[in-house]
């Protein structure tokens, strides 16, 4: 077997960036994308420093490119990746962290927006769920809506509130509190309310969070927690596997 390479010293740093923008940096982050050779972020964010950055500013490409050939290619060299947030809580930092080895990244997160909603509603991060549904199916969802649950959801767009919403009334989840927090962290912060089944709100920012507190009707699907589905959450004619011995066969 080959032998296992060396780590280089630090040569990746990795900048989260909140809504407030540059406001938000602390003189070590700005001190680390000034230096840098080559920075590597979305184009709002190369935006926000190309007033003090002095590197070669590499928008990510699109599509984008999960292998990160772009910023391996870089190994060694004066590279800044700039994140949304904290980038290790469903983003960049993730991705690199399978490429990159720990001690070749110097990581100066921000808040992500799950933290500033929690401190925003005042819930405990330890007693909610979390889930992001960011380019992803919203039945992600799902297995979250248990009565009384509270869901802090990472979302794709301003129409994705909207769909949860009908998702929701759907599955009889419709008396359920929604609250959208909107542009977390910068100066057009908001937050709205509203029930799942009178949602109604429109214009709402793309960057957003949804809170779910969740309240269930009489008819609504709670999918179990424990292994085996209820017999109502199958469509059958009588004929079926008792849930028992359904559970014991998965397990």
């Amino acid at each position: 077997m080959p032998a296992e390479r060396q780590s280089r010293a630090a040569w990746l740093t990795v900048v989260g960036i909140g809504e407030d923008g540059l406001a938000g940096l602390g003189d070590e982050a700005k001190q680390r994308i000034a230096q840098a050779e080559i920075i590597f972020g979305g184009k709002r964010h190369l935006a926000l420093v190309a007033s003090f950055a002095k590197g070669e500013p590499r928008p990510w490409p699109v599509p984008f490119d999960a292998e990160m050939a772009d910023v391996l290619a870089l190994a060694g060299r004066n590279v800044c990746v700039l994140a949304s947030g904290d980038p290790f809580f469903h983003g960049v930092g993730a991705t690199l962290a399978r490429k990159v080895k720990a001690q070749e990244m110097h990581v100066i997160p921000a808040p992500s927006a799950v933290s500033l909603a929690a401190a925003r509603l005042g819930w405990a991060l330890q007693d909610i769920e979390t889930v992001s549904l960011h380019g992803r199916p919203l039945d992600l969802i799902r297995p979250l809506l248990q009565p009384g649950a509270r869901i802090l959801a990472l979302t794709s767009d301003a129409e994705a509130p909207a769909a949860i919403a009908r998702l929701l009334a759907e599955l009889d989840f419709g008396a359920s509190r929604l609250t959208i927090l909107e542009a977390l962290g910068g100066p057009s912060e908001t937050q709205r309310s509203v029930r799942a089944d009178a949602f109604d709100l429109e214009n709402l920012n793309p960057l957003n969070v949804l809170a779910v507190e969740v309240e269930s009707g009489p008819d609504a699907r709670v999918l179990p927690l424990t292994s085996g589905l209820a017999d109502h959450l199958f469509d059958h004619d009588g004929q079926i596997t008792k849930r028992e011995i359904r559970a014991i066969t998965l397990s």
